[in-house]
């Protein structure tokens, strides 16, 4: 399609499309280079890297509570919680985060996906320096409700902006990357406190707090560059603002080129028809149709899942306590604990990367997710048969320590693989527009919920029952197994605006994009 088409030539190919079947690999244009060495794409996924580090933020303040766990300035100037005040610290967090995502999700759709990371990340770096400068427990505690909300604000906005921004072809690993940034965020924190595990004075713990403004500070100044999501814009109205953005970043501003118009073209209709048909749903819609039809409660299903047992699977020992894991092996060296955490999270990071992030599109999100979870129930029993050998006779199985630390990192290895790049990847996915906010609310909820619960009892049940207390997880690793057998999906291949006839069958797909269309984004990667 050229600018020099008439009205009626444009409505006429419209109506084609409805017709004929639309592949995106007949409408992308052929690049002979690497992403990486076409500019538009380049600079456009680097400024992707802005909103993608929103998880760090999340990421470096699991890493840092489970770090200062560890240093005897910290447990001494807060008088050695107990494990119900260890838990309150904790678990606020997550409290914060449940009641800053309403307003999150409200302003997301309302005025925009930028509007909130920029409130989030500047209240972010008040309430770092206000932890930093704790003077007691309670302002300690404030301090971290007041980052949880602020958390909400930025952890709700940024997924949906990646998943909306991105190249078609890079959406899916794109929006993987998201949450394995969590762990850039972990091993910024883990490092620093190691660092600091040296000194006798409160600094110790001090630094390290006043340090997790630091990626919210650089988000802040990076954040003017990046661009609105072309959708949101779209639903205001304002076309030629995202038909620009488009061109731009997607089509290089090469608009005299007839393959990157058509292309254009065609990422604009897709993303109008979807927006259009849900404009009255966008103004009407509320929490409640999540569950009015059997798609949106499968959905629903599935994000609630998601959310709860990525902190219910087992691996929520290790992320907030592995401090009281190594205890119960012998491990009880500060310097040695925080060197295995920092060990531990760049293993991680590399982990989520290169086995899960950049698999999703070649293993698909379902076998990522079984195998991640049959994996963890495996290496789940090793670590509790170690365990408890090791605490029937720690002089007759004291090597075993080594071997407790071993599969802590095997399990993680299968949690990296799945939950890390799909705990919002996945839910993004599944929902169409207008419910895209309200779902990933609802995996964030889900999350915080299985957070504060688990906060608060890990503790207790770890002080109480020590080893046995793992046995519960094996149990809910079995059922999980099933679960996401029966009642997960395969998305890979499908755009934003075409996942919905996999809930709602080709009916529900023509109320979100153009019936009949099918991507195969597989078949134009490697051009990309």
């Amino acid at each position: 399609m050229t600018n020099n088409d008439t009205l009626d030539e444009k409505e006429a190919r419209i109506d084609a499309s409805q017709i004929v079947v639309v592949n995106l690999a007949d409408v992308i244009p052929v690049n002979p280079k690497p992403w990486y060495l076409t500019k538009h794409m380049a600079l456009l996924n680097l400024l992707l890297v802005v909103p993608l580090l929103s998880a760090a933020t999340i990421g470096f303040d699991g890493a840092l509570m489970n770090s200062l766990q560890a240093l005897t300035p910290w447990k001494t100037y807060f008088n050695h919680p107990n494990s119900s005040i260890l838990g309150t610290m904790n678990a606020i967090f997550s409290v914060g985060k449940i009641l800053g995502i309403g307003p999150a999700a409200w302003m997301v759709d309302r005025f925009g996906r930028k509007r909130p990371i920029w409130i989030g990340l500047i209240c972010l770096v008040c309430a770092t320096v206000l932890q930093g400068a704790a003077q007691n427990t309670a302002m300690f505690i404030v301090s971290r409700l007041l980052l949880g909300i602020f958390t909400a604000f930025i952890a709700q906005a940024s997924p949906i902006l990646v998943a909306e921004l991105a190249f078609p072809t890079h959406r899916g690993k794109a929006t993987a990357m998201y949450q394995t940034s969590y762990y850039i965020g972990a091993i910024y924190a883990s490092w620093s406190t190691f660092g600091t595990s040296h000194m006798t004075t409160s600094w110790s713990w001090r630094i390290p707090s006043i340090l997790q403004g630091t990626l919210p500070l650089l988000q802040f100044i990076f954040l003017y560059f990046v661009p609105e999501s072309p959708r949101w814009l779209i639903a205001q109205g304002r076309h030629n603002e995202a038909r620009a953005l488009l061109m731009k970043w997607h089509g290089g501003g090469r608009d005299d080129d007839e393959e990157i118009v058509a292309f254009i073209d065609h990422e604009m209709r897709q993303i109008d028809e979807s927006v259009a048909t849900e404009q009255h749903a966008l103004r009407t819609t509320g929490y409640l149709d999540l569950l009015r039809t059997p798609g949106n409660r499968r959905r629903t299903i599935i994000a609630a899942i998601v959310g709860f047992f990525a902190q219910w699977n087992g691996i929520g020992v290790v992320s907030y306590y592995l401090t009281l894991v190594l205890n119960n092996v012998g491990i009880t060296k500060a310097t040695d604990q925080t060197l295995i955490a920092g060990c531990l999270q760049i293993f991680n990071w590399l982990a989520a990367i290169l086995a899960g992030a950049l698999m999703i599109d070649k293993l698909g999100r379902r076998l990522l997710f079984l195998v991640s979870v049959a994996g963890m129930f495996v290496s789940y029993i090793a670590w509790t048969v170690l365990s408890g050998l090791f605490t029937t006779d720690s002089t007759k199985y004291h090597n075993l320590a080594g071997g407790v630390v071993a599969f802590i990192f095997i399990c993680y290895f299968f949690y990296d693989i799945a939950w890390a790049p799909l705990l919002l990847a996945y839910p993004v996915e599944i929902f169409p527009y207008a419910l895209r906010s309200r779902g990933v609310a609802v995996t964030y909820s889900s999350t915080f919920i299985g957070l504060i619960i688990s906060q608060f009892v890990n503790p207790i049940a770890m002080a109480h029952l020590g080893w046995k207390y793992y046995c519960v997880f094996l149990a809910i690793l079995f059922c999980l197994f099933f679960a996401i057998y029966f009642l997960f999906p395969e998305t890979r291949g499908h755009s934003l605006e075409e996942i919905a006839e996999i809930f709602d069958g080709p009916a529900g797909n023509d109320s979100t994009t153009t019936s009949g269309q099918k991507v195969e984004l597989s078949q134009v990667e490697k051009a990309q």
